[in-house]
C-alpha cells in the first residue's frame, strides 16, 4: 500500500481502536506525582522550578482577578508543550496537528474570556467593537469588521497552531526521505540533507515550544481584555 506524507498526521488505531487518546494522556506520566514533601528528587525540582517560570511569565500580562486563571493557563502550556514535543520522537504522533483538537481547545477559553467580560464589564466589553472618536459614517463598518475579528480569533489559534506545526512535520518527512534515497547513490549529498534535517530537527524543537507559549499567551492577552 502506497503511503503520502500526509499519513502521518492520521491518528494510529490498534484493532481498529484509535489511540488518539492514549497519545493526549501519556504526557500526564511525565509529571511528578503527588507527595507530602516538597522536594523528593533533582527531576521534579526541575520541573517545579520550570513551571514556577511559565506561570510567572503567563501571569507578567494578567492583574491580580485574571490570577484565578493561572492553574488552568499553566496546565494548558504544559499540555501543549509536552504533546508539540513528544510529537518530534519516530513512530508518534502528534495530536495537536489535528485542526478539530486545536480548535476544541481555543472555542471554550475564548469564549469563557469573553463572557467573563460580559458579565464583568458588558459595557467596556462592548466598547472594543466601536474605537473612540470613529466617524459617524464609518460605525456600522467598523462594528462590522470588529465583531469579524473578535469572532475569528478562535479559528485564528487553531489554525496557527495546526498549520505550523503540520508544515514543520511534512519538511521533516521530506527532508529524511531525500536523505534515505540518497545515500547509496550520492553519499555527499546525503550526509548534507542530514546536516540539514538535524538543524530542522532543532528549529522544529524550538516551534514546538514558541507555538505552545503563543497559544497561551494570546489566551491571556483575550482574558486580559475582558477583566
Amino acid at each position: 500500500m502506497n503511503l503520502s506524507f500526509f499519513d502521518q498526521f492520521s491518528s494510529p488505531s490498534l484493532l481498529g481502536i484509535p489511540l488518539i487518546l492514549i497519545s493526549m494522556t501519556f504526557p500526564a506520566l511525565l509529571l511528578p506525582s503527588p507527595n507530602n514533601r516538597w522536594i523528593t528528587n533533582r527531576l521534579s525540582t526541575l520541573q517545579l522550578w520550570f513551571i514556577n517560570l511559565i506561570t510567572k511569565q503567563l501571569m507578567v500580562t494578567l492583574d491580580k482577578k485574571g490570577h484565578k486563571w493561572a492553574l488552568i493557563l499553566t496546565s494548558l502550556m504544559i499540555f501543549l508543550l509536552l504533546i508539540n514535543l513528544l510529537g518530534l520522537l519516530p513512530y508518534t504522533f502528534t495530536p495537536t496537528t489535528q485542526l478539530s483538537m486545536n480548535l476544541a481547545l481555543a472555542f471554550p477559553l475564548w469564549l469563557a474570556t469573553l463572557l467573563t467580560g460580559l458579565r464583568n464589564q458588558p459595557s467596556i466589553s462592548l466598547g472594543h467593537l466601536l474605537p473612540e472618536g470613529t466617524p459617524t459614517p464609518l460605525i456600522p463598518a467598523l462594528i462590522l469588521i470588529e465583531t469579524t475579528s473578535l469572532l475569528i480569533r478562535p479559528l485564528a489559534l487553531g489554525v496557527r497552531l495546526t498549520a505550523n506545526l503540520t508544515a514543520g512535520h511534512l519538511l521533516i518527512q521530506l527532508i529524511s526521505t531525500a536523505t534515505v534515497a540518497l545515500a547509496s547513490t550520492m553519499p555527499a549529498i546525503s550526509l548534507l540533507t542530514l546536516l540539514v534535517l538535524f538543524l530542522l530537527t532543532i528549529l522544529e524543537v524550538a516551534v514546538a515550544m514558541i507555538q505552545a507559549y503563543v497559544f497561551v499567551l494570546l489566551l491571556s492577552l483575550y482574558l486580559q481584555e475582558n477583566i
